[in-house]
């Protein structure tokens, strides 16, 4: 499995007095990006459990690959948040998991253990917004809903 020791070490990363550790996300291999799953923010030690990149665009065909970098995490895709005739996906704790997106659209994203702390994401497949007002009207525990808001607001910008 891949920790966060390893990938920062792997990425070259350093730490300099008072400054938190950067976690960048790997570069796109051709139509494959990934996304870490962590127990705290990148630069942000303050914000426990995220994905980096919480929000992502990428193109129909392409691929996305959570990584369990930190323990106690997965991803699984949030109903009412993914378009008509999308395949939904529930990745188990603790494990990497590949997921292909055919059908453009929003398609919002939680860690089941970690969703009402707000523990959530949204990848947007082409250019096509056509389900923003439904991924809207979903109803949401706690901080996720503060943090799916200001997601899906960012894409009406």
């Amino acid at each position: 499995m891949l920790t966060r020791r390893n990938f920062t070490l792997s990425m070259g990363a350093f730490v300099s007095a008072g400054t938190a550790i950067a976690c960048p996300v790997p570069s796109p291999v051709g139509n494959t990006h990934s996304v870490l799953m962590l127990n705290a923010g990148c630069g942000d030690p303050d914000t426990p459990n995220v994905f980096e990149p919480a929000l992502l665009r990428i193109n129909p065909g392409d691929t996305v690959t959570f990584l369990a970098t930190d323990a106690g995490h997965n991803s699984a895709s949030k109903r009412g948040m993914i378009p008509e005739g999308a395949e939904p996906w529930n990745g188990a704790v603790d494990q990497e998991l590949t997921v292909e997106f055919r059908v453009p659209g929003i398609y919002g994203h939680i860690c089941v253990p970690h969703y009402e702390w707000g523990m959530v994401g949204v990848i947007v497949v082409g250019d096509d917004l056509h389900n923003l007002k439904a991924a809207k009207k979903v109803r949401h525990p706690g901080t996720a809903r503060k943090i799916f808001r200001t997601l899906l607001k960012e894409l009406e910008a």
